[in-house]
């Protein structure tokens, strides 16, 4: 995991520090081919340059968020908005975090994806990448 994760993770306090702690060594054993930095003060995981998956603290909690979510077709993730392809999850305690639907979230984080990488390329236009893992 890269240090300014880790600093960043450390920064937090009681739970939100367990919480963080947690979720980087579930995205980092789901993704472990995913480059990991602080990006806007959130703690991402890119593959091939493409935000995937991050979280950060919010009022409401630790919030995990997928940047492509929105397409999982999963009851778990909230999706707010619309122009963007985002959904994400908050969490106030360890004991809340489901780590099979973690895993199944970052295994369809693989497989679905939008090119956030080239989004202002294309004018805040987003297009659906064709991956398969």
């Amino acid at each position: 995991m890269n240090k300014d994760i880790q600093i960043y993770n450390d920064s937090q306090s009681g739970e939100d520090r367990k919480i963080c702690n947690l979720l980087a060594k579930e995205i980092s054993r789901g993704l472990p081919e995913a480059e990991n930095k602080i990006w806007h003060r959130t703690a991402v995981w890119f593959l091939d340059e493409n935000p995937i998956v991050g979280y950060s603290k919010q009022k409401a909690g630790i919030r995990l968020m997928f940047w492509s979510g929105a397409s999982f077709d999963e009851q778990g993730l909230e999706v707010r908005g619309g122009k963007f392809k985002d959904a994400s999850i908050f969490y106030n305690t360890v004991s809340e975090i489901k780590k099979s639907d973690v895993k199944r979230w970052l295994k369809k984080s693989k497989d679905i994806q939008w090119d956030y990488k080239n989004i202002v390329k294309r004018k805040g236009v987003l297009k659906r990448l064709n991956r398969q893992s």
